[in-house]
């Protein structure tokens, strides 16, 4: 790094998505009076991104309504936003940032937020005109702007991302398939009776749903995709597909630099990562958590990623409080309301509460007879009692759980006088 210092900050925050901006808040509501920057590398403030593929996608909300704050709110916080710059590298001993363009930013603590970028396909006609992710406000704008001309969709991946733009596309009247390579949906979040459940719902909704099914390549004609060819031969005709693999973390500049990691950047209970005064937070940052046994994971979460701001926010200004939030997500299809909290990952039983065919029920998981995880569909009070079974870790009875007129909040023991 051989250019000029062009400016520093007590604190830089390289990420301008929920965890970065919950970073700047969180400081200045605890008092913090040195300088902060954000490093964002998209043009507009910090937003909202769940709504992309669901609400915005829709048309049912306006880039104005997703904004995480009024953009008037970061200067009369005194935080600066370096918007439309993306940081390439650190150098942890001289305290500095290297942006793209060239600039160096000095730090005196950093706080990496720079979540991930979205997994691209392997394969022959990945980046053809067509072919989208739903990651930032420009990847949905340019779908919404080629919608009207679409004839047909492919949607590759099964996940909460996928799934949800299939149902506001479908809502919209395109016809869309949905391609999965596992043998259901959802199959990394949720158990089996959950992703037979949305798999139904799609295909009673007009989604040709297909599992079991690899892509070959995307098909094109003069740069523009046409087609989604399968393993097996058989061609889909599609000229709009959305891309929704997972993510790649964003920590290429932290790992250069010496940080510890592989699958993201692992931090400590603080935070922490192996690099003097750098921190990272969100969906980049490897830590163990208690909710997965202790085991070191990447939580792809708004959740997350505020809980483990504020985590910084109190380092940084001397009130350290280890991470220990209890996760949870939630996700909006057709006229469903998913809840989850806790994390089903590992389970070795589960109890049915409700009936599917009521489009509104609950599974929850058990692991050694103790409660880990709920998912809620349409069952809002049961998610809301059920996070204090998974904050106790309470070993009950899975045919009381499974007893719908039973209460949740009935299970748990009274703590003892």
């Amino acid at each position: 790094m051989t250019d000029e210092v062009v400016a520093r900050y007590d604190v830089l925050i390289v990420g301008a998505g929920h965890g970065g901006a919950q970073a700047a808040i969180a400081l200045r509501q605890r008092k913090f009076e040195g300088s902060i920057a954000l490093i964002g590398d998209e043009p507009e403030p910090p937003y909202e991104r769940p709504p992309l593929s669901k609400e915005y996608l829709a048309g049912d909300k306006p880039f104005d309504r997703i904004l995480i704050r009024p953009p008037a709110f970061w200067a009369e916080r005194d935080v600066t936003l370096l918007l439309g710059r993306k940081a390439v590298a650190v150098d942890p001993q001289a305290r500095e940032v290297l942006l793209e363009d060239g600039a160096r930013i000095g730090y005196g603590a950093l706080i990496w937020a720079a979540g991930g970028a979205p997994r691209r396909l392997v394969c022959a006609g990945h980046d053809l005109a067509g072919v989208h992710a739903v990651r930032s406000r420009t990847d949905v704008d340019r779908m919404i702007a080629e919608l009207p001309g679409t004839k047909r969709v492919v949607v590759i991946g099964g996940g909460y991302i996928g799934l949800e733009a299939a149902a506001v596309l479908t809502k919209l009247g395109k016809p869309v398939t949905v391609l999965e390579a596992q043998d259901r949906v959802l199959a990394r979040v949720a158990g089996e009776p959950l992703s037979r459940f949305y798999e139904a719902e799609h295909r009673a909704q007009g989604v040709d749903l297909r599992t079991n099914v690899l892509v070959e390549c995307i098909e094109e004609r003069d740069g523009a995709a046409t087609g989604v060819r399968l393993a097996d031969g058989s061609v889909l005709a599609a000229d709009m597909v959305i891309v929704g693999i997972g993510i790649v973390p964003a920590v290429e500049p932290l790992i250069a630099a010496g940080a510890q990691g592989g699958n993201g950047v692992d931090v400590d209970a603080l935070c922490r990562t192996s690099l003097p005064d750098i921190y990272a937070i969100g969906d980049c940052a490897a830590h163990e958590n208690v909710f997965a046994g202790g085991a070191r994971i990447r939580l792809e979460s708004v959740q997350n990623a505020t809980d483990q701001a504020t985590t910084v926010a109190k380092a940084l200004t001397g009130a350290e409080e280890p991470y220990a939030a209890v996760p949870w997500f939630w996700s909006n299809q057709y006229d469903l309301r998913l809840q989850t909290v806790g994390l089903s990952a590992g389970h070795d039983q589960v109890a049915l509460r409700g009936d599917p065919a009521d489009r509104a029920f609950s599974l929850i998981y058990l692991r050694d007879s103790r409660v880990i995880a709920l998912d809620c569909v349409n069952a809002v009070r049961d998610y809301v009692q059920g996070r204090a079974l998974v904050l106790a870790g309470a070993r009950i009875d899975p045919a009381l759980l499974a007893d719908a007129a039973v209460p949740l909040k009935s299970l748990l023991e009274p703590a003892p006088a």
